[in-house]
């Protein structure tokens, strides 16, 4: 039997501000930064990009926003490059092929490190099975049988190739081996994949990415890292909600 993995994403690394410091450099230039309203760190960071711009810092010279209003005001400007100050680490594992094939072409403000197939012997992978093959019986019966089929051939295939070429190095050997016999894996095959992005490219991620509606696993990440970011900055997210419509979903809204 195949195993079917469950969706993981998690944050190994949040964003933080040393308000201490950035307070020192003010106290050189005898100014002072009133903060108003609630802040977390990470939103702290961004207004403090901000009005270090125009070193709007003082009574005479700040308006009377809180932090989350202020943050707001940027977003509604359009000023989003101060945004880019905050970054998050996610580990996602129990994600498929198929969803890593389309995360990666966020390019701008994005990084990534993924499990890779040609070093990974793969003979014991898990698979994600879409929601609508798994919500179909007779349909997911069926799938499990062909991705049986792939992951049969794929150890066959390694078995082959191991008994019938040779290399002079180990490693390309390996790399050979592996590399021939992932052509056979189907887009279903689990990887795992760390991603570190800042607050500006996750607010275009969830614009382009939070509401499709036929891209269930592309949509439950979403959420989760919604969950995650406006915990650790609520303020830079403000424009967004989840939005329970049959399957839990992230969807922009219009200021």
């Amino acid at each position: 039997m195949i195993k079917i993995s469950d969706l993981s994403v998690k944050c190994i690394s949040h964003p933080s501000f040393e308000s201490d410091v950035f307070d020192c450099f003010l106290n050189a230039s005898s100014l002072q930064w009133v903060r108003k309203g609630q802040a977390t760190e990470a939103e702290l960071l961004v207004e403090a990009a901000g009005r270090l711009c125009y070193m709007s810092f003082g009574e005479d010279k700040q308006s009377p926003r809180t932090t989350s209003q202020y943050i707001n005001n940027l977003i509604i400007q359009g000023h989003e490059s101060v945004l880019e100050h905050l970054n998050w680490t996610f580990l996602m594992t129990g994600v498929s092929r198929a969803f890593t094939h389309q995360l990666v072409r966020h390019r701008v403000g994005f990084s990534y490190s993924q499990l890779s197939q040609q070093y990974h012997d793969e003979s014991d992978a898990e698979f994600v099975a879409p929601i609508e093959v798994k919500n179909d019986p007779e349909l997911f019966q069926s799938w499990c049988q062909h991705i049986e089929s792939s992951l049969a051939f794929y150890k066959q295939s390694l078995k082959k190739i191991h008994e019938n070429q040779s290399y002079e190095n180990k490693k390309e050997k390996m790399r050979a081996l592996r590399s021939s016999s992932r052509s056979i894996l189907p887009n279903a095959t689990e990887t795992k994949i760390i991603v570190t992005a800042n607050a500006r490219a996750i607010r275009h991620f969830f614009e382009m990415r939070g509401a499709i509606q036929g891209d269930y696993e592309m949509r439950t990440v979403s959420e989760q890292l919604y969950d995650i970011v406006t915990q650790d900055a609520p303020a830079l997210f403000q424009d967004f909600e989840k939005v329970n419509g049959g399957t839990a979903h992230v969807k922009i809204i219009k200021q």
